[in-house]
Parts: structure tokens; C-alpha cells; sequence
């Protein structure tokens, strides 16, 4: 294909990442096809890094293709789905284990395809996730966060490959019912949790103290922060910062979009501090 990329957009978000890319010269569902080197994109749950167009006389033909490039395939199919899925099965598993948090992704190679038409495939060796599509599923605790809005930190910290160390202070704005906040209790972070109303009860149950005061109040008597998120940030740079400046635009570039999914209202009008 020449010098071109192609973007998986996050379920729901294709418009959002054509508006992001400019002009793009394919569209097949969510996947977007742009002239040029890959670029980073907020919008894009997988980056396609290398595609190719395989021309294939069956469905044994393409299996077989694929396999002499490499062991591992995800498929995208937004349409011809039942061929697509004859040939998914002809390839060699791909664990689909739901990830423990905390434990590495996983390091093999993992290519990703989708058929053009019944006798094309567009394939790439080589993408920016090692996830299928970019998707990652976790194992859940369905006992002791107070709703799944965890889930959203945890895919954070697992793409960028760093999290808050047992000991560093963390500043949730509008955190209520406090999802995140408990995630971040269960690293053995220090956690400021700010809303206008008060936590749930499974991660109040956590805290070490509970007062009343403002957002600059408990900035300026805090000190600095190793991380802060704002529910109500607009902008990516604002929703998720840290006190170390490389890992603020390290966050902020690659993960704004899938962040600025969990923006919720925040008010200051009460802080619970939780360690």
C-alpha cells in the first residue's frame, strides 16, 4: 500500500478520530485508512503500522498467507464476517484470558487483518497494541470497587506501562463514588478524593480521615502531587498530570481519548482524604 497507516478508532469514536487525522483515503467501520507514516493519534485504539494488500484465492489460501508472516493474528471484520471468521479459525489461538492487573501484557507479536473484499486482505504484522483490536479485559472485582470506572484506570496505567507507587500522593477531582480512588488505595497510594458528594461507603470504609476544604486549600497544605486527575477537565493535558513533567506529556499524548471517556462533573465542595 505504499506509505500509509491504519487507525482502529475506540468503539463509538471513528468520527472523532477522522476529525483528528484530516483526510483520510478509506474508511471500512472503525478502521481508517491515512497516507502517511504512523502519527499519534488519541482516537485510535490500534495502530496498524505496516499494511499490506494480500490478493487470496479461498479461505484456505489466506489462512495459509497469513501463517507464513507470522503466528499470531486479530481479526477486524466489519463486513464479510462469516469469511472472515472461516479464516480466523484456520489460524493458530490467540489467548483471549481476561488480564490480572498488575501482570505484564503480552510481549508475542500481534498482527491484525480484515478482508477488503472476498478475494483481498488488508494485513499488518506489526501494531502499536498487543491487545486484539486494542481491547483489553480484565479481570473484574465484582465486591469492592463502589462501579466499573476502575476499569478505565486500569487499561490507563497498563498502556503507558507505569503506575503510582505504594507511598505517592494522588488528587481525584470528582471522584465520587470513588472508583478510581479506590484503584489507587489499592496501589498503596495517598489519594485526595474531591466531590460534591461524598464517596461510597466500600471506599469511605478506606479512608484515614475525612475533611471539609477547597481545591487550592488542599493543594497549597498538600504540597506537590505525583499524579492528579480532574473529573470535569475538558482537554486531555488536563484530565491526567504528574509532577514529573515527562510523564505528564507521556500520559497525555497517548492516552487523552481513552481518559476523556471517564470525565464526570466535579465540584470541591468536600474533600475526603483517604491513605
Amino acid at each position: 500500500m505504499g506509505d500509509r497507516t491504519a487507525y482502529l478508532a475506540a468503539q463509538g469514536y471513528a468520527g472523532e478520530l477522522g476529525y483528528e487525522l484530516g483526510t483520510v483515503e478509506r474508511r471500512l467501520g472503525r478502521l481508517l485508512i491515512a497516507a502517511g507514516p504512523p502519527r499519534a493519534a488519541a482516537w485510535a485504539a490500534n495502530v496498524w503500522l505496516d499494511p499490506q494488500e494480500i490478493k487470496v484465492a479461498s479461505i484456505s489460501d489466506a489462512a495459509a498467507k497469513l501463517r507464513a508472516i507470522q503466528r499470531n493474528w486479530a481479526f477486524y471484520a466489519p463486513r464479510l464476517y462469516r469469511r472472515a471468521t472461516l479464516i480466523q479459525e484456520q489460524l493458530p489461538k490467540v489467548s483471549a484470558k481476561p488480564l490480572v492487573f498488575g501482570t505484564p501484557p503480552p510481549s508475542a507479536p500481534l498482527g491484525s487483518w480484515t478482508l477488503l473484499d472476498a478475494e483481498t486482505m488488508l494485513v499488518s504484522p506489526r501494531c502499536t497494541s498487543p491487545f486484539p483490536n486494542g481491547e483489553i479485559h480484565f479481570v473484574e472485582d465484582h465486591a469492592g470497587p463502589p462501579s466499573r470506572a476502575y476499569l478505565k484506570l486500569w487499561e490507563a496505567l497498563t498502556v503507558i506501562g507505569c503506575r503510582p507507587e505504594p507511598g505517592e500522593r494522588c488528587l481525584d477531582l470528582g471522584s465520587s463514588p470513588g472508583g478510581w480512588s479506590w484503584a489507587l488505595q489499592r496501589m498503596g497510594a495517598h489519594v485526595v478524593s474531591v466531590d460534591k458528594v461524598p464517596l461510597a461507603p466500600q471506599t469511605r470504609a478506606r479512608s484515614g480521615r475525612s475533611t471539609g476544604c477547597s481545591r487550592m486549600s488542599c493543594a497549597t497544605r498538600n504540597g506537590s502531587w505525583h499524579w492528579s486527575r480532574a473529573g470535569s477537565a475538558p482537554e486531555p493535558a488536563a484530565i491526567l498530570s504528574a509532577r514529573s513533567n515527562s510523564k505528564a506529556r507521556l500520559i497525555t499524548r497517548r492516552l487523552g481519548a481513552l481518559l476523556r471517556l471517564q470525565a464526570r462533573s466535579c465540584a470541591t465542595c468536600s474533600t475526603t482524604s483517604t491513605s
